[in-house]
């Protein structure tokens, strides 16, 4: 199982990157094995022609379960993922499970993952299982922000992840 992080934060080394890799460990019971933190990309993501990137697409496109976390502006997700996602085929481009995480500052964006993030990852192929998740920034390191996701969402996660392999 290939399991993968890709952060939308404009800042290297967020919150959000620590928030995703948590998610994705409490998963897939491991550190992911590949981390794309698009900050750290500068304007080679402006750049279609960009080898690494291009690969970086590659490898998050056929992994096993990706988690896709931004902070929340303006009410969606950043531009900065939107760069990142418009690279992937419809359709065709995520083979595996798909999870939205966003984070906010308060519940007045809850919906935010549901609403921006899911149906782009369902477009362009990813499985999503269970609602997207919205943490509060403030609590991104509680693992107790966490719990009734993971307790709704994990089995669910499990089961397309068994049923994959």
């Amino acid at each position: 199982m290939t399991t993968a992080v890709v952060v939308g934060n404009p800042k290297p080394g967020s919150r959000t990157l620590g928030a995703a890799t948590y998610l994705a460990a409490e998963l897939s019971g491991s550190e992911p094995d590949l981390i794309v933190d698009l900050a750290t990309l500068g304007s080679t993501i402006l750049d279609w022609s960009d080898e690494h990137v291009n690969d970086l697409v590659t490898q998050v496109g056929q992994a096993d379960l990706v988690v896709f976390a931004s902070p929340t502006y303006k009410a969606a997700y950043t531009g900065l993922l939107k760069l990142f996602l418009d690279r992937f085929a419809g359709g065709t481009g995520l083979s595996g499970i798909a999870i939205p995480l966003m984070l906010g500052g308060s519940p007045a964006h809850s919906l935010a993952p549901e609403l921006t993030l899911r149906p782009v990852l369902t477009e362009i192929g990813g499985t999503v299982p269970g609602r997207g998740l919205y943490v509060i920034d403030s609590a991104y390191d509680d693992p107790a922000a966490y719990a009734e996701w993971l307790t709704a969402t994990k089995p669910i996660v499990t089961t397309l992840l068994k049923a994959g392999s």
